[in-house]
């Protein structure tokens, strides 16, 4: 780096300053962010929804903590916050159900559908189709999806892969995905259990290369593949007529991706409420890894020092991405 890029540097919040060494020829940084840890969900009963992800899902609890006081109030953004956080395993991969005891948010809407920009949901691989859709129906799951679909081979990147949506208690979209053999990860040809683990936490985003910018650019997670998927398939898998939508993947170096489901049509999906708050129903939460969390912070969003690692993480920054979707950036006091 130049002695004038330094100089300049210095008057850059750390997040832009990881965008800008990368950018810089010869100059290389590290990824922000080393893995994806877990998608925290958002519940109204953290019973309730332990016993669903278990008893349906195959997902096994790990730990069951509560947390309050003035560290979690400014990471959350939230004056008097108490958070019941259930952190429960799939396979390699791990979620966190939130339930906000106080103060309690609104709840996420019931019209609420997959071309909406809060929508987001978790990918959980299975290794029979046919077998998991029965498991879905004999416990009575709310469907999100026609049915089962299985993309079309003119697809080179998506076809083959059958797929379905459907909602937990809280009406959080899930997504059930069998890979046929060739495509996704090794692991995921496993036949020993039905429900394998979670590739990835797909969101919807207006506009593509603007997400790349944080994703990709900030956080330095790589693209790992692209697809543009329309078609009557599609359109019953989202339930969304005549859908068509670029699809981009993108991982860290470890842990599930992040799936980005820009719909090119129809157009009109609703935005957030610019008053959303992490207490509300669609407020999903990505939570990554970093040896260097301080990088993520700004004046907007600081860095707080936790009072101890009851959520498994003893510094954080919360950052929203341009369509307001959340993502926790922790790791070890700096």
């Amino acid at each position: 780096m130049s002695r004038r890029a330094r100089v300049y540097a210095l008057r850059l919040p750390a997040a832009l300053l990881v965008w800008l060494c990368c950018s810089l020829p010869g100059v290389r940084a590290a990824p922000l962010v080393e893995r994806l840890d877990s998608v925290g969900i958002p519940v109204s009963d953290a019973d309730r929804s332990q016993a669903f992800y278990s008893r349906v899902l195959g997902f096994k609890a790990v730990t069951d903590r509560e947390v309050y006081g003035e560290e979690y109030e400014k990471l959350f953004g939230v004056f008097g916050v108490r958070l019941r956080s259930v952190r429960m395993s799939l396979g390699d991969e791990h979620i966190e159900l939130m339930q906000f005891l106080a103060p309690r948010g609104r709840a996420l809407p019931a019209d609420t559908r997959s071309n909406d920009l809060w929508f987001q949901h978790v990918a959980i691989i299975v290794s029979d189709m046919d077998a998991a859709y029965a498991r879905l129906r004999e416990h009575r799951v709310s469907h999100a999806s026609t049915a089962p679909q299985r993309l079309p081979d003119w697809n080179p990147n998506a076809g083959g892969i059958k797929a379905f949506y459907f909602r937990d208690p809280d009406g959080n979209h899930l997504e059930i995905l069998q890979f046929p053999a060739g495509k996704g990860a090794p692991k995921w040809q496993r036949k020993d259990a039905l429900f394998l683990g979670i590739d990835h936490t797909a969101i919807v985003v207006s506009d593509t290369d603007r997400s790349l910018g944080f994703y990709r650019d900030v956080l330095g997670l790589a693209v790992a593949g692209a697809s543009e998927n329309h078609g009557t398939e599609q359109e019953h898998l989202n339930n969304v007529f005549g859908a068509h939508l670029r699809i981009t993947a993108l991982r860290a170096a470890r842990g599930p991706g992040v799936e980005f489901l820009e719909y090119l049509a129809p157009r009109g999906g609703r935005a957030p409420p610019a008053d959303s708050a992490a207490t509300d129903g669609w407020y999903w939460q990505i939570n990554f890894a970093s040896a260097r969390p301080g990088d993520a912070g700004s004046a907007r969003s600081p860095l707080i020092k936790l009072p101890d690692a009851t959520l498994g993480m003893s510094a954080a920054v919360a950052l929203r991405d341009p369509d307001g979707h959340a993502s926790l950036i922790f790791g070890s006091h700096p």
